[in-house]
């Protein structure tokens, strides 16, 4: 007796991504339809077409429900959407964001907290809703590699830059985002680390004298704790080929160490390409 084929019911990496914004761009149609509703919807129009900032919420909304070229795959789990769509949701998301808050911010220094608390419950929120929408839609679209770091499969992820190595003709793929920098042979990589702050410039409130005031050594704690929290280490991947006279050193990329999982990527990396 034939078994009936079994259909797997886990969705593909990336379409929570495509769900999340699709559903994001009908709750802006919906409420854009509401509002449309209670100004008549001929009044609406006409103001839309001398409002460039409705236009382009129309347009936003149209990319955030159509989604052209969006498609989930396994390859880009992190990627579902195609460069260009990536970035201009999130540009189109900022200036709708920056002008939602331009305006509700000029509301409440117009009209005082009062009013705006009144318009906030009979919008029902919405006056504080929708520029949160504004600003998942840019945390979704924010920079990413194309996929996590899994050591086992020897795919990294630091910051926005992905790379794929293969054991067996020992090349090694680098992606930033969703396009491809090059390939390379992974013998020919190797990473280069940032020089550590504290070898670079001792710490002089540690020698200053006890007898002198406290200003001085307040003065230089904050020097340290502005240079800790100034900027993360960057580290680069370099490739060095001799078959490639007069291009034999380059920086591939060069991306911060902004969190310890970029740190332990990074680290695995380094180790895999010493081992290759």
């Amino acid at each position: 007796m034939a078994r009936p084929k079994q259909i797997s019911a886990i969705p593909a990496p990336g379409a929570g991504t495509v769900f999340a914004l699709r559903a994001i761009g009908l709750v802006l149609a919906a409420r854009w339809a509401f509002s449309m509703s209670q100004m008549g919807y001929l009044s609406s129009l006409r103001a839309m077409t001398s409002s460039p900032w409705a236009c382009l919420n129309v347009v936003l909304i149209f990319l955030l429900i159509v989604l052209p070229g969006a498609k989930a795959r396994v390859e880009r789990p992190l990627h579902p959407l195609p460069q260009w769509l990536r970035q201009a949701l999130r540009f189109l998301a900022l200036f709708a964001f920056g002008f939602a808050m331009f305006s509700v911010g000029a509301f409440v220094w117009s009209s005082g907290w009062r009013p705006f608390v009144h318009a906030l419950a009979e919008t029902n929120g919405w006056l504080l809703v929708g520029p949160a929408l504004y600003a998942v839609v840019m945390w979704i679209c924010r920079p990413r590699a194309l996929w996590r770091t899994n050591v086992a499969a020897r795919r990294f992820s630091i910051g926005r830059y992905a790379i794929s190595l293969d054991p067996v003709t020992r090349t090694a793929v680098v992606w930033a985002e969703s396009r491809k920098l090059g390939q390379y042979d992974a013998r020919e990589l190797s990473m280069k680390w940032p020089t550590p702050p504290e070898s670079a410039a001792p710490s002089t409130h540690m020698l200053a004298p006890a007898m002198e005031p406290a200003a001085p050594s307040v003065r230089a704690s904050g020097e340290v704790r502005r240079g800790i929290f100034a900027r993360a280490p960057k580290v680069e991947l370099l490739w060095d080929s001799p078959a490639a006279a007069g291009h034999n050193r380059k920086t591939v990329f060069r991306a911060p160490l902004a969190n310890e999982s970029d740190r332990n990527a990074a680290r695995a990396l380094d180790t895999t390409l010493r081992q290759i």
